[in-house]
């Protein structure tokens, strides 16, 4: 017997294999497959229900066991059809990278751990602020994603702004409480991160927003007034390039003035529409970007990569170790040469996987003028899916932005608020049964929307076009099953 868990060359040899068969099993004739699989969640539950296995099973036998359970019954991500939340379908590149990322099995917490994946990791933290303008020597780290990458930034933000009050050492405990600024359409991560901080999400101001869903700059400005005089201790601004409703970009570079003008730390969350900011056309609409204290952006949103793989963006690397550096007898690194830079004294974990790996072997591959071909053909697509909208009859659009949201609600034959918003309600869980795409709903202004997000470069005007034909063949069928009921009855 081998004694150790590896198998043989030749039967190791087999099953990459047939891992490779799989993979591009997944890849096989995309647009004719299924976007969501509708089995009860008792029946997936079951496939699983068994006692802690004490002898291993025959590897073909698993593989085959993982394709018929998981890769056939996944929502289909990698496809066209994918509209809901904020799902990019990854990338070849990053497949292959991950693949030879878990491979070497780096922890990416200390320099002489993880030697090129930590210098690949510097590099493609640099790269992205120089892609997204925001500075052409951007330091950070790269971390699970946009909620991690928030609370990341405004860890740093509460550490270094309450520096003076030695609040890592001492706490929170004797001072006044301080607040944070965002819009309405903030993401909810940034709840939990006021949550997580011990800063309590009473103290996260929601400004109202603009009819465009921007945040409203008189009434931000008011609140920190307010604020003042009532004794609490205003220290950071949170803007949004890019809501997840409807794809706002808020006015950056007046928030800037503000956060500068109060002297408070400015947070962006870029973690979906932040790398759109390399568009030249929309350049004008990220004016500030490049005077953010802290940016969150998510690579596995525009930059196609697989999950995880989000990030943060600060100035120097001093910001990053005044918030994290914590000495311990088992990491010093004294007698390492000083150019090494180790992570772990820059962020919360030690150990960390190599995500940085699939990033740079995806932009060294297409090339960052080929990537943002694909951002914009995004945005071009979702501009097209608005005008098939606005051009029928059976639909109505309610907001559209110049990121890949569009928001949209069927309205045929419905006569009352109610009647539009209980449709469309009812809409969401019958194509999610339907499965031929996935997509989800939202809420704007009270009124219950349809909301597709277009982030998948293999998506085209074609799919787009099934999506809307789609849509329209499920809700016939709901109205027809309904006046059928309503005639029983």
């Amino acid at each position: 017997m081998n004694n150790s868990l590896d198998l043989t060359p030749e039967a190791f040899a087999d099953l990459l294999d047939k891992s490779s068969e799989l993979v591009l099993s997944k890849f096989s004739d995309l647009e004719n497959q299924k976007a969501f699989h509708n089995y009860p969640q008792q029946e997936i539950e079951s496939w699983f229900d068994e006692p802690l296995p004490q002898d291993g099973m025959d590897d073909q036998e698993l593989l085959e066991l993982v394709k018929e359970k998981v890769l056939d019954t996944a929502t289909n991500n990698l496809g066209p059809y994918m509209y809901a939340y904020v799902m990019a379908g990854g990338s070849q590149m990053s497949i292959i990278a991950d693949k030879l990322t878990s491979t070497i099995n780096q922890n990416v917490g200390k320099w002489h751990l993880a030697p090129a994946i930590s210098e690949i990791e510097k590099r493609v933290i640099q790269w992205a602020g120089e892609m997204m303008n925001y500075d052409q020597n951007a330091k950070g780290v790269l971390v699970s994603g946009g909620s991690a990458a928030n609370l990341t930034g405004l860890t740093v933000a509460r550490n270094v702004f309450f520096e003076k009050n030695e609040v890592r050492k001492k706490g929170l405990f004797g001072l006044n409480p301080f607040t944070a600024y965002a819009s309405s359409e903030v993401h909810s991560c940034v709840d939990k991160s006021m949550d997580e901080l011990g800063i309590g999400t009473d103290h996260l101001r929601k400004i109202s927003v603009n009819e465009d869903f921007t945040i409203n700059l008189e009434a931000l400005e008011a609140a920190i007034k307010v604020d003042l005089e009532n004794g609490f201790t205003p220290f950071c601004i949170i803007g949004t390039a890019g809501t997840v409703n409807t794809g706002a970009i808020d006015d950056l570079e007046s928030l800037a003035t503000l956060a500068k003008k109060y002297e408070l730390w400015f947070h962006i969350d870029g973690a979906y529409g932040g790398l759109a900011s390399s568009l030249d056309s929309l350049k004008n609409q990220y004016k500030g970007i490049e005077l953010a204290d802290s940016l969150a952006i998510d690579f596995h949103k525009w930059l196609y990569q697989s999950f995880e793989a989000g990030c943060l963006l600060v100035k120097n690397w001093e910001t990053l170790r005044r918030t994290y550096f914590k000495k311990a007898s088992y990491l010093d690194a004294s007698l390492e040469d000083s150019d090494r830079l180790n992570f772990n004294e820059h962020y919360f974990q030690l150990s960390r996987s190599g995500k940085a790996l699939k990033i740079w072997m995806s932009i060294k591959s297409y090339g960052i003028n080929r990537i943002k071909q694909m951002i914009q053909k995004d945005i071009d697509l979702t501009q097209y899916l608005a005008k098939l909208v606005v051009a029928s009859d059976d639909f109505e659009l309610i907001s559209q932005s110049e990121l890949a949201v569009a928001c949209f609600r069927y309205v045929k034959d419905l006569n009352s608020e109610d009647e539009i918003n209980g449709f469309n309600r009812r809409l969401i869980p019958a194509l999610e049964n339907d499965g031929r795409i996935f997509i989800t709903g939202t809420t704007l202004n009270d009124q219950f929307v349809i909301r597709a997000c277009l982030i998948n470069h293999r998506m085209h005007e074609g799919t787009v076009d099934y999506l809307v034909k789609v849509i329209r063949e499920v809700a016939s069928t709901i109205a027809i099953n309904e006046d059928a009921e309503t005639s029983s009855a």
